[in-house]
């Protein structure tokens, strides 16, 4: 049991423009402000930047968070592509490291960042259920991974979380995924809730982003797309604001709507971002107001796919 939403971490090592740990740190008060217990981090983020800034944060303020970590990713530090290794020895290796940098000595979630295709998910699965044996972790779970595969390693082990980009703008995991982990007793874990700030109450500005943005690559905020999403999103923005509430607030609001098992987790290096998002938690939503969500973004509205050919390599294609 977490609460309502939780905290991503990735932003703390600046994949959407550069930041401080002053700041992040500013961030992580501000969520234990808000009842935000549950915060996400990886060991690639920042190869390992966004673990060592949350630790720094942890000597002084011990005993609080739920802390979720992920490996599995590999990258060459020559050319930066991207591998995977699922293996005892690479997971077991990463958990000590990660567990090091945040300076505990477990962690309550681990994830297998991105499945290793010719490596059975069940002998994964049952790895992990080792690294629970234990101690060293209190449940794990997968990223990006399809619905079959997930019930392959519900066989061997309790899977406690899946984590997936869901948003108004993102649905693929309509299609199978949110309905798998509700029938599996399986958190669902919706990474990029605003959509990557597209969702946000000030729109995202191409000139804006720093050289190692992560959009600068990504299809849907490349022209001509971004300005037709800008377009289709402007009436949502509007009508949350005549709802009285603001954008990211209804767009949370309404993946909090889609179950009791469905966890945001927006990541944010603003203290006032994620206070924007977390009122989102508070906001009911009549059957009225998601029928006029639905009707001003209907699935499949977004221009552009959500990763390039490049970020995809990895994610579990389903349906």
């Amino acid at each position: 049991m977490v609460s309502a939403i939780g905290l991503g971490c990735w932003n703390f090592a600046g994949p959407y423009g550069p930041t401080t740990e002053q700041e992040s740190h500013e961030t992580l008060a501000a969520a234990k402000d808000l009842g935000i217990n549950l915060i996400d981090t990886a060991n690639v983020y920042g190869m390992g930047v966004s673990e060592t800034v949350i630790g720094n944060y942890l000597k002084r303020h011990p005993g609080y968070f739920r802390i979720a970590t992920k490996a599995g990713i590999c990258r060459d530090p020559s050319t930066g592509e991207r591998s995977f290794d699922n293996s005892p020895e690479h997971l077991r290796t990463e958990l000590e490291n990660s567990l090091q940098r945040l300076g505990v000595d477990h962690v309550d979630l681990f994830y297998v960042h991105r499945r290793e295709a010719d490596r059975a998910i069940e002998d994964v699965a049952g790895t992990l259920q080792r690294f629970v044996q234990e101690g060293k972790i209190g449940g794990f779970g997968f990223s990006e991974i399809a619905p079959a595969s997930l019930r392959l390693a519900h066989t061997v082990a309790p899977v406690m979380a899946v984590q997936s980009e869901y948003s108004l703008w993102t649905r693929q995991p309509d299609l199978g995924m949110v309905q798998a982990c509700n029938d599996l007793g399986v958190a669902f874990v919706a990474f990029c809730p605003v959509g990557r700030g597209i969702f946000a109450a000030q729109t995202p500005d191409p000139a804006n982003f720093g050289k190692a943005d992560f959009r600068k690559a990504n299809p849907r905020f490349l022209e001509p797309d971004l300005s037709r999403n800008i377009n289709a999103v402007a009436p949502f923005k509007d009508y949350a604001r005549d709802i009285g509430t603001t954008p990211p607030a209804l767009a949370i609001a309404w993946l909090l709507s889609r179950g009791d098992h469905v966890i945001p987790i927006p990541g944010t290096r603003s203290a006032t971002h994620l206070a924007d998002c977390a009122n989102g938690a508070s906001l009911k939503l009549d059957p009225t107001q998601l029928a006029e969500i639905e009707r001003i973004l209907p699935p499949g509205f977004a221009h552009g796919e959500r990763y390039s050919r490049e970020q995809a390599i990895g994610v579990e294609g389903y349906c």
